[in-house]
């Protein structure tokens, strides 16, 4: 899979974020996008071959397989990448929109139309709700599709057509283990990113109002 388009993104919302925005922008870019092109799509890569059972009956280690990894890890991981970067596309699509109408109508209407202030504000707002929504549901979709963070030596299966239970064991659980932690943690500290980045906008942008109030009333 080709990534380019995605770091081109995060390397384009850069010029409209905040300084804590710049801070998950690198995490993301950083911590996730090049650990996982990396390292962690070779890990997971022959996990299907590597998937051994202690019988050889037809079928059974493709069921259990099925059973105990019903999504990739790292399909999953790729997917949730790619869902909490796109929020950020509504940003750069306000403000090319703001740029058009500039250029359409010949007249300067914004001071700065990269500038986080009105409609754009709400639209950055509602980026951040979207990335911290999607992390939460994917940590929550990884933690029930796996029972828990994580990835045990041996699982027992017992689903047809295994004429019995059957000891099935997972490659390399350690190393995998290891990178589901910091997929995690990652994740987690994207959220407390954008939590805080959310609530220094609406905190700055708040006194901002009062104090626009304030000096009309003195006025």
């Amino acid at each position: 899979m080709s990534w380019a388009f995605l770091r081109d993104l995060l390397s384009g919302i850069n010029k409209y974020s905040t300084g804590i925005g710049r801070i998950w922008v690198a995490v993301v870019f950083m911590f996730r996008l090049l650990v996982y092109v990396a390292a962690a799509e070779n890990i997971w890569k022959r996990e299907h071959d590597e998937f051994e059972c202690n019988i050889k009956q037809p079928g059974c280690e493709n069921v259990c397989f099925d059973h105990f990894f019903p999504v990739s890890h790292i399909r999953l991981w790729a997917l949730q990448l790619i869902m909490v970067s796109t929020p950020s596309l509504l940003v750069v699509f306000h403000v090319a929109y703001r740029e058009n109408r500039e250029k359409h109508h010949n007249q300067k209407f914004y001071g700065n139309p990269g500038k986080i202030d009105g409609g754009l504000l709400c639209t950055y707002l509602i980026s951040l709700i979207l990335k911290t929504g999607f992390e939460i549901v994917f940590l929550v979709l990884f933690y029930k599709l796996y029972n828990g963070f994580k990835i045990p030596r041996l699982v027992k299966c017992d689903i047809k057509p295994c004429p019995n239970t059957v000891d099935c064991y997972i490659s390399k659980p350690t190393e995998k283990m290891i990178f589901l932690y910091f997929l995690v943690a990652t994740s987690c500290l994207c959220i407390i990113l954008n939590i805080s980045e959310l609530s220094y906008l609406i905190f700055k942008y708040s006194i901002k109002c009062y104090l626009k109030r304030h000096v009309k009333k003195q006025q």
